[in-house]
């Protein structure tokens, strides 16, 4: 164990990894879902709520900033890495790597910030409880797999704690990774995943997102989700690309010059993220089979950033698009930022590049488990490539007393959550706030 994981051990004992008990001034969770919609669009917060209203674990993934609190409330271990922020099941999944090989890894990353490792790896494992739960699982299958993933993750680290740095900087999770991960049973997911995700890409969203009109291709408005809207002109898309084109390297500038912007609008995606701006740009080459969509998203400051202080990214796109280039093995050739357009900051990135994630309503327990476990692996890569591996893998240790100790975390706050959710649901029933479902 390194002198660092020792002292990591002293600030804040393995033990107390496991503890949950909520404070008596804890804040009321839907009070801080209302605190982040003052700063987003009202017409979108009812669908919003909408979509968290769907299961304990919808709620959980638009509930970051809850969870931020929390966690900040209690002890902390002191060794910092790039956190991804919001790191819950479906955060992560399968996408093209620039050579064109499928990766898995973490794939959200709004609410990136430096911070104590355990926070992703706390919110990974609850998320893994509250999911299992809400497919109807016993304790049982849900508490082993939690296990499994903080298991995959300790394991990992340890591992990437004795690699050169950068042996950790070069190491992917790939198809052939994952096939030799996950057991027969769960395979059939992994498969259709895969197969999901070479599917996905812009040529297959062409004829799913637009239409040809007296000789022009535009993109099809599906209210409420996708809407074409005074504000998105050609003029505006512009300006943010001939800015966010400066944040690119010089062979993407290149790649991206040959196309030329034909249309725009608003595309509501996610669940955390509805209510901040978000828009698709379609690019076109003349051609009619060689289609490019570029996804425009607003980043706020991170839910994390009034607990562990602010970023000291020039603005709120770089920080996104940092971490992500700190967190990922590799990241989308379109990735850049742009800052202060309609005084926001937004990133930019491909709409769909042969990305998919594993379909968590439709996880057998298996499947939960296999990819719980994934996302352990992967979230321990992405900290070991931002943080020091071996000081994380000392603090770890190397028997289950942390994975028995945030496991028993994640079912402590799995009850927390379906708390919340009643006390959101209830908000909904009282009129509190609105909800609009099926958006």
């Amino acid at each position: 164990m390194t002198d660092a994981g020792v002292a990591a051990r002293t600030r804040m004992p393995i033990a107390d990894q496991a503890t949950w008990a909520p404070a008596d001034d804890r804040p009321d969770p839907v009070a801080l879902l209302e605190e982040q919609a003052t700063t987003r669009s009202a017409d979108l917060i009812p669908i919003r709520y909408g979509r968290m209203a769907a299961s304990p674990f919808a709620f959980y993934r638009g509930a970051a900033l809850p969870m931020a609190a929390d966690l900040a409330a209690g002890p902390g271990s002191g060794v910092a890495v790039q956190l991804c922020g919001d790191a819950h099941l479906s955060n992560f999944g399968l996408f093209a790597s620039p050579e064109r090989t499928l990766l898995f890894d973490v794939n959200d990353f709004d609410e990136t910030l430096t911070g104590p490792f355990e926070w992703d790896v706390k919110r990974l494992a609850a998320s893994i409880v509250v999911a299992g739960r809400s497919r109807g699982f016993d304790r049982h299958v849900n508490r082993s797999a939690a296990q499994r993933a903080i298991q995959t993750y300790r394991e990992k680290m340890n591992a990437f704690g004795q690699m050169r740095a950068t042996d950790v900087f070069y190491s992917v999770v790939d198809t052939a990774d994952i096939e030799s991960f996950v057991d027969d049973r769960a395979r059939p997911m992994i498969e259709s995943t895969i197969k999901s995700a070479a599917h996905h890409d812009a040529l297959h969203e062409l004829s799913k997102l637009t239409t040809v009109k007296d000789g022009v291709r535009t993109i099809v408005d599906r209210p409420p989700v996708v809407v074409h809207r005074p504000e998105v002109t050609l003029k505006l898309l512009d300006a943010f690309i001939a800015r966010y084109r400066s944040t690119l390297q010089e062979d993407r500038r290149v790649l991206l010059d040959r196309y030329e912007l034909v249309d725009g609008a608003m595309k509501v995606v996610g669940v955390g993220s509805v209510g901040l701006g978000a828009y698709i740009a379609l690019f076109d080459r003349g051609t009619g089979d060689d289609p490019l969509f570029l996804q425009i998203k607003e980043a706020q400051a991170s839910v994390l950033e009034r607990f562990l202080g602010p970023s000291h990214a020039p603005n709120q796109g770089a920080r996104v698009v940092a971490g992500q280039r700190q967190l990922q093995a590799q990241s989308d050739v379109f990735l850049g930022y742009v800052g202060g357009v309609e005084g926001r900051d937004w990133y930019i990135r491909q709409l769909q590049d042969e990305k998919a994630s594993a379909v968590v309503d439709a996880m057998t327990t298996d499947d939960l488990a296999a990819w719980g476990g994934l996302c352990g692996w992967a979230l321990a890569r992405g900290h070991a490539r931002s943080g020091e591996p071996a000081t994380i893998a000392g603090y770890l240790g190397s028997d289950g007393a942390f994975d028995d100790a945030v496991s028993k975390f994640a079912e402590s706050y799995a009850d927390q959550t379906e708390r919340d959710y009643g006390a959101f649901m209830a908000a909904i029933k009282s009129h509190r706030i609105e909800a609009v479902t099926g958006g």
